[in-house]
């Protein structure tokens, strides 16, 4: 696999951006008007050297997310990296289907699959998830209803959920998940795919009795997660903010 070379840049100063984004995401939460728990940061590696990764985790950063599942398992499986980082924490947060379920099984130290869609893809990883403690799950919704997004559509979310607290023993259900539309202008107010989010999980917490606030809400990247957190985001993810843009390989000639 070639990869395109590209003009000599100033390489990122992760410690640095870490923390002023969480400086960031500390005067966002101020302004909130939701009840949420503190925002954690998932740092978006995807396509990014595992010397960066590490270079994260020693500015204190502990979860991490993948987009593709061939790098996350890589990634995971590492030995330098789980000796190293021995407190990282992986996040799936790629499409996902029924096919990808015993992929996800080879991933090291997953923490969290925050894209589940569907009833079919949560038997899928029950059904496959190994160990004795269940593996946390968002389920992911399309707050936009836009046909290129993946996820559930709202008023299907609840028979999800509570297909995974009935039938998936092996699964948490610990919140939702969403991108939304790109683009929205600020300047006329709230995301209403936010919105929508915030207003499913308190529906969804009174439909199954959980507790509003400890669900997750992941909602928010590196162009909106000031916004997301204000609306009640509970996990964003961020990766060229912190890493810089990415490198993608070069399409081969054909």
């Amino acid at each position: 696999m070639r990869y395109k070379v590209m003009a000599a840049i100033a390489p990122p100063n992760i410690a640095e951006n870490l923390s002023n984004i969480r400086s960031r995401m500390t005067e966002a939460m101020e302004k909130r008007n939701v009840m949420s728990k503190e925002p954690c940061l998932i740092a978006i590696s995807k396509t990014k050297p595992l010397t960066l990764v590490r270079e994260a985790y020693q500015g204190g950063q502990r979860h991490f997310g993948e987009n593709y599942m061939k790098e996350l398992i890589m990634k995971s499986n590492n030995p330098d990296i789980k000796k190293i980082c021995p407190d990282l924490k992986w996040h799936y947060v790629g499409s996902f289907t029924k096919k990808q379920a015993s992929s996800l099984m080879k991933v090291s130290d997953l923490h969290m699959l925050e894209t589940l869609p569907g009833k079919v893809e949560a038997d899928a990883v029950n059904k496959r998830w190994p160990y004795s403690h269940p593996l946390k799950v968002l389920v992911q919704v399309n707050t936009s209803g836009e046909e290129s997004k993946s996820g559930v559509k709202l008023d299907g979310c609840a028979e999800v959920v509570n297909h995974i607290i009935t039938k998936c023993p092996k699964l948490e259900f610990s919140g939702l998940m969403s991108i939304g539309a790109r683009g929205h202008d600020y300047s006329q107010g709230p995301n209403p795919d936010f919105d929508r989010l915030v207003e499913l999980r308190s529906k969804i917490s009174k439909e199954f009795n959980l507790k509003e606030e400890d669900l997750e809400l992941s909602m928010g990247m590196s162009g909106d997660y000031e916004e997301a957190i204000k609306s009640g985001s509970t996990l964003i993810r961020i990766g060229t903010t912190i890493f810089g843009a990415r490198d993608y390989p070069e399409p081969q000639p054909t």
